[in-house]
């Protein structure tokens, strides 16, 4: 996955390997875009390791990140796919950034709200 995501190879995606965020570490993380991609091998099926990291990603997802999970097996048998998917996340996250913020309610006239 490295060769694919590393030196922008993922249509200009900036990605780190093996990157810090908070108390865990991301197998690979997009910071502009708060995507963390991760590669789940034969453990990650194991009771202990799916309670783990589901308690792992909803942390993560509090301080804003979007997880995405792939078996290795996935990565091996349809790569295109997988790479689709990290695609197509990512523009939409993209998308969301470049985004004005949408209008804000305007403060109330003289006169107007609480104690006016």
């Amino acid at each position: 996955m490295w060769e694919i995501l590393r030196d922008r190879r993922l249509a200009g995606i900036k990605f780190r390997r093996q990157s810090p965020i908070s108390i865990f570490v991301a197998d690979f993380y997009c910071a502009r875009l708060k995507l963390i991609v991760e590669l789940d091998g034969d453990v990650h099926s194991d009771p202990h390791q799916v309670a783990h990291d589901k308690n792992r990603d909803s942390y993560l997802r509090s301080l804003g990140c979007t997880i995405l999970r792939f078996p290795n097996r996935d990565l091996f048998q349809n790569r295109e796919a997988v790479l689709s998917q990290i695609l197509a996340v990512a523009t939409t996250l993209q998308a969301q950034a470049d985004e004005p913020p949408g209008p804000s309610s305007p403060s109330p006239r003289s006169g107007e709200g609480a104690g006016g």
